[in-house]
């Protein structure tokens, strides 16, 4: 398996939900997506992100395809770029 998580920090703290709810639409629609898992933040702090990601594939190139895909491309980021103040990613081979 390998794991890829993002972490989003919003423009407007109201946006979080839309964002989420964008990124959740991703189940059934990429077929190497083989796990996601989309959270809020609930704990108010600095250094702590709005959003966070995480995505599960059988590889690392199954991830890399999933980057390029059609829907994330047209259908989630373009949806979610103009609500983004800035985010962060990492990606490590997980069990």
């Amino acid at each position: 398996m390998y794991t890829h998580v993002v972490l989003f920090r919003v423009k407007d703290p109201k946006d979080a939900s839309t964002v989420a709810e964008v990124l959740r639409s991703m189940e059934g629609q990429i077929p190497e997506l083989q796990g996601l898992e989309v959270g809020l933040n609930d704990i108010s702090s600095q250094r702590n992100y709005d959003v966070v990601l995480i995505t599960r594939f059988l590889s690392k190139e199954e991830m890399q395809r999933y980057q390029v895909s059609a829907y994330h491309q047209e259908q989630v980021l373009q949806r979610i770029r103009p609500l983004i103040a800035m985010s962060a990613a990492g990606d490590f081979p997980s069990a």
